[in-house]
């Protein structure tokens, strides 16, 4: 198989030759040879692992995304990835990684909220001038 991760703004890895792939989903994990059937699956934040021809199996971690399989190419589009740590280290990043995006996204929905109520205080005050 061929896997391709892709990040909003970037390809993460392109990987040929992948023997094995185990993704999590809300449903649990799935593991994926090449003989696998097509399909796509809606990935939860957690650990993703393949297996090259080449070395042993490699880990990542992942936020949410999806993956499709057509034939003998994977593609995975996540938010966010992280490789190049072991196995215990990732587990680690995974929750502090997540644990600051949703920090960050609450100060904007926060921010967010403040502007749209200031907008639409000063829109109803115009339409009363």
């Amino acid at each position: 198989m061929n896997l391709k991760i892709l990040l909003p703004f970037r390809v993460f890895a392109d990987i040929i030759d992948v023997r094995s792939i185990v993704i999590e989903t809300s449903e649990g994990f799935y593991g994926l040879l090449p003989q696998r059937l097509d399909c796509v699956a809606a990935l939860v934040p957690g650990i993703f692992s393949y297996e090259a021809a080449t070395g042993g199996p490699r880990y990542l971690a992942i936020a949410e995304g999806i993956l499709v399989k057509a034939g003998p190419r994977v593609l995975v589009s996540v938010r966010n990835a992280i490789g190049g740590a072991d196995l215990g280290q990732l587990g680690e990043l995974v929750k502090t990684t997540l644990k600051h995006a949703d920090e960050t996204e609450s100060a904007v929905r926060s921010v967010t909220t403040k502007l749209e109520s200031a907008f639409l205080y000063r829109f109803n005050m115009f339409r009363k001038n």
